[in-house]
């Protein structure tokens, strides 16, 4: 692809990794992932979001792999993940679990942390054995398990029918999003990211999410249209903390509440004052430091209980 793929320069240019490989899933899609950080420290794994890629953590990779293993997976069809048949979020659970079986030693611990779409690929994956086996916290970053189309803010009309609607038609367009602009750059702003986003932080999502290829983000459009994963919330069983902008208009804090009052172990909630849907880019310090706590406190926990 001839379009940038993220910005090259600043706290949002993605580190160069220590190693990348190419993890096969269940349906033989093939995923681009990359280690970052020292070999054998405590593990963390982050999955992006709709119409993003692994360049959308720049931040908490940059930060996190100084004393963390960070490992970070294009979803399919997007950054350098081929283009898959499949798009379900069955096959989102399928991809996350390839991902932790490959990049996991077995009984290896992991933290999870999950943007938007990548939050539901964590609650698609609850039940799995692979998910069971590796993961000892999530951290949910601007996610929703159900009724996304139907409670977005992006249309500015009261709930009903016709915000539902045309919400669809413009979340599901299968019209190329074209050069970053400067319209386009206010576009997104608007449509994703809080109203005092600097200009950097709104260039590197830009850059991030005008690289996705269209069908893709169609065909994805479509699973998050009729999502479904209230079932996921009840088998996320680990600690869970909760992070949401009160600006997002993707995924409001509605999503964030629902999450937290159905959540079996939920251990917090961060509601961050006039922030959108970008929160990893929007709040990069605290979202690293959310993870580093989680990290700090159940990876900890967890082998002094296995060692007991």
């Amino acid at each position: 692809m001839s379009r940038l793929m993220h910005v090259a320069s600043g706290p949002y240019a993605p580190p160069v990794p220590a190693r990348e490989l190419t993890v096969t899933s269940a349906d033989g899609s093939r995923l681009h992932v990359e280690v970052h950080g020292p070999e054998g420290a405590p593990a963390v794994v982050l999955a992006h979001g709709w119409t993003c890629s692994t360049a959308f953590w720049a931040a908490q990779v940059r930060d996190l792999a100084v004393d963390h293993r960070v490992i970070a997976y294009d979803q399919r069809g997007h950054g350098r993940s081929p283009v898959a048949v499949a798009h379900s979020t069955d096959a989102l659970a399928d991809d996350l679990e390839a991902v932790l079986e490959e990049t996991l030693a077995p009984g290896e611990k992991a933290v999870i942390a999950g943007h938007s779409m990548g939050g539901m690929a964590v609650l698609a994956a609850a039940g799995r054995a692979a998910f069971r086996e590796h993961v000892v916290a999530v951290l949910l970053c601007s996610t929703g398990s159900s009724r996304l189309v139907d409670e977005s803010l992006v249309v500015p009309l009261r709930a009903g029918r016709m915000r539902t609607r045309l919400t669809r038609k413009i979340l599901g367009t299968r019209a190329p999003l074209g050069p970053v602009t400067p319209t386009a750059r206010r576009i997104l702003k608007y449509g994703t990211m809080g109203p005092g986003s600097a200009p950097h932080m709104v260039e590197a999502c830009a850059r991030i999410v005008h690289a996705c290829p269209r069908a893709v983000r169609y065909a994805w459009s479509r699973v998050l249209d009729s999502l479904d994963l209230d079932h996921g919330v009840r088998e996320l069983a680990v600690p869970t903390a909760v992070v949401v902008g009160t600006a997002d208009r993707m995924t409001p804090p509605v999503h964030a509440r629902a999450l937290v009052a159905a959540l079996p172990n939920c251990v917090g909630i961060t509601e961050l004052p006039g922030l959108g849907h970008m929160t990893p880019v929007e709040a990069p310090e605290l979202v690293s430091a959310k993870i580093r706590e989680l990290a700090a406190t159940y990876m900890e926990f967890d082998q002094v209980k296995e060692g007991a």
